[in-house]
């Protein structure tokens, strides 16, 4: 019959074609188990670090909330520590036990006075691995907050603006001071609104003043990488004295036009230096 050679010659070509795809199918299925394999041996990406924001004396950690949003947004575990402003050793030791507490890295952040709380409370923790200090006191070993005012030629009149009350149980010679409400925008925060400045002088923590005087141990800006921001407006801590501390402290700096409050008035470039610090 005329059509029989035709399909014997479609055979060979059929059985062909079934080789090939037979061969196909058997490179891919070891393909796949090995891209597996390897996949498998990848090492796991590093956990993000938590960060820990510490605020300074006059305020609480509501300060930090437009910051914390930013940084929850990017994926990271944020804590916003409740400063006790009892004094730097107290406060120091309260925030050390803060971090013990925390497993895996941690990027610590330090505004104003809670930059001198840091300095201390971070010294020989190995997961803690960068320091932030926002308009904050990088002090030395034996430095006191009163002194560092004056780095840099700088000068604060914020002593000369404080409301003394007593507190119980208090050493002696020892009180709470507070910013004289009818300069607290002047000195605090001179970029913010009026109607939220006036809400946060009514509402200001105090903190004792013996923290102005009493020495820092040994810093951990020594052996811990640093970011700085200088607040080039500050009214509180002279812009000076930030500069200062920051290149004594070999801190990546940053500065931004802002008052004390910087996390508050230019809460995205901050939290774009804690990033900075996490990566």
């Amino acid at each position: 019959m005329p059509t029989t050679p035709a399909r014997g010659r479609r055979r060979p070509l059929r059985i062909a074609l079934a080789l090939a795809g037979a061969a196909a199918l058997t490179a891919v299925s070891v393909a796949l188990p090995a891209a597996a394999i390897e996949g498998a041996h990848r090492p796991a990406p590093a956990p993000k670090p938590t960060v820990v924001l510490v605020h300074g004396a006059f305020a609480d950690s509501s300060g930090w909330n437009q910051v914390t949003e930013r940084l929850q947004k990017r994926g990271y575990t944020v804590l916003a520590a409740s400063n006790p402003l009892r004094g730097l050793t107290t406060d120091a030791e309260y925030v050390k036990s803060i971090l013990a507490t925390i497993e895996g890295p941690i990027v610590l952040v330090g505004h104003s006075y809670g930059g001198a709380v840091i300095t201390n409370a971070a010294t020989g923790n190995p997961n803690v691995k960068s320091l932030v200090y926002v308009a904050a006191y990088a002090l030395d070993a034996g430095e006191r907050l009163i002194d560092a005012n004056e780095l840099g030629g700088g000068h604060s009149e914020l002593g000369d603006h404080l409301v003394i009350r007593p507190y119980p149980g208090a050493p002696e010679g020892d009180a709470d001071g507070y910013i004289d409400p009818a300069f607290f925008r002047e000195l605090f925060a001179a970029d913010l609104p009026k109607k939220d400045t006036a809400v946060m002088a009514a509402s200001q923590r105090p903190a004792a003043l013996q923290a102005l005087f009493t020495p820092s141990g040994e810093p951990a800006w020594k052996s811990i990488p640093s970011w700085y921001v200088v607040a080039s407006k500050d009214n509180t801590i002279p812009p000076q004295a930030e500069r200062a501390m920051a290149a004594r402290a070999g801190s990546r700096t940053v500065e931004i036009r802002s008052s004390h409050v910087v996390m508050m008035s230019h809460p995205g470039e901050v939290a774009d230096v804690i990033l900075d610090a996490a990566r």
